[in-house]
């Protein structure tokens, strides 16, 4: 790894210091609002929360795995992904203890519970905090049914959700290891270009000339540094050491869902339920109870995620978007555009033409 980025990563943190002066707990309005949900006995649940890491717009962060602390059982409302840099880093999953060596890489959906044994100043463990829209680009890579396919799946399962997660021993697996630390220096620098910024604000100097980086162009570059990562993840499955079943509910989902990216402007129930030899009613209930979603819906969603990206990042005409997107009644596409974002196409497209990067 990078001098500079492991200096980085070994830094202590404020929140370090405390618990090196003596706080036993983990701190936790770090990670969750203080009014987080109750469960039964009143307690509150320890679910650590996307927004108190990620910035306006943004899919994806990292941060450094807090040290010397013991984190209690806990889960998130996004998806991570933890990769080792240093030492060991072990997790506490479903009674199974799972023990992370440098070049090891541990995939967690939402719904996982886990928790965390004390880690030392030498052990280096990277959290990816990543919103499930993040791997749009990572799934249209994955050419067939697998484990990593399985996993993405699972990120869109709304009812009925199953705890799944993907725990690969890769011995430092240098390809994987380059695109990885790669995506962790894109993402730490911006996280410091940020903070650099507001310092300066907050001293009243004007920074000069704008020198963020184009965040958009890193983040589509991410995307598909984790697709490649994902890939060569599917030719070292025998580095796979613990993962969650998988059933054929799912690979009749996964399908569907690869059927929607490529073919949004066509796509039909019909095809799915024909090329699985399954009634529309049969699949149909099987989309609806893995993802919470029809099959109308999930398209729907693929058409504007499509469309709002047209809108920000070309010129082409309003109408030509909705044709290209499978929309042939203009009326229409305006009316679900509209109740879907609270304004016109166009409107949408004065707002957001200079973001970095889309959020749907």
């Amino acid at each position: 790894m990078d001098e500079w980025l492991m200096q980085k990563m070994q830094e202590v943190t404020e929140e370090e210091q405390g618990y090196l002066n003596g706080r036993t707990l983990v701190e936790m309005d770090i990670y969750r609002y203080p009014r987080g949900r109750r469960l039964s006995d009143g307690s509150r649940q320890f679910e650590v929360d996307s927004q108190l890491f990620l910035k306006k717009r943004k899919l994806i962060t990292v941060r450094h795995h807090s040290r010397f602390v013991e984190f209690p059982v806990h889960q998130h409302n996004y998806i991570e992904i933890m990769y080792v840099c240093m030492g060991e880093i072990t997790h506490y999953i479903e009674g199974k203890e799972l023990v992370m060596r440098p070049g090891d890489l541990l995939l967690m959906n939402q719904h996982v519970k886990h928790r965390i044994k004390r880690a030392g100043a030498g052990d280096i463990g990277i959290n990816f905090i990543v919103l499930p829209e993040f791997f749009d680009i990572p799934f249209q890579m994955m050419h067939k049914q697998n484990s990593i396919a399985d996993f993405l799946v699972g990120i869109l399962r709304q009812n009925n959700p199953v705890p799944q997660y993907l725990n690969f021993q890769l011995q430092g697996e240098r390809a994987i290891s380059n695109l990885m630390e790669n995506m962790i220096a894109s993402l730490v620098k911006e996280n410091t270009v940020s903070e650099e910024g507001k310092h300066l604000k907050r001293a009243g100097a004007s920074g000069g000339p704008d020198e963020r980086p184009d965040l958009h162009n890193e983040d589509v570059i991410n995307q598909y540094s984790m697709g490649l990562v994902f890939l060569y993840l599917i030719s070292h499955m025998d580095t796979l050491s613990d993962s969650s079943s998988q059933n054929y509910e799912d690979i009749v989902v996964q399908s569907t869902m690869k059927y929607i990216d490529s073919h949004y402007k066509t796509a039909s129930l019909g095809h799915i339920a024909e090329d699985f030899q399954l009634s529309y009613p049969t699949v149909s209930r099987m989309i609806k109870k893995a993802t919470g979603f029809t099959f109308q819906e999930l398209l729907m969603r693929k058409r504007f995620q499509k469309a709002v990206m047209l809108l920000v990042e070309t010129e082409l005409p309003v109408e030509e978007i909705a044709v290209h997107i499978g929309y042939e009644n203009q009326s229409y596409f305006y009316r679900q555009f509209k109740a879907r974002f609270n304004m016109t196409p166009s409107q949408y497209r004065n707002m957001h033409r200079d973001d970095t990067a889309i959020q749907l």
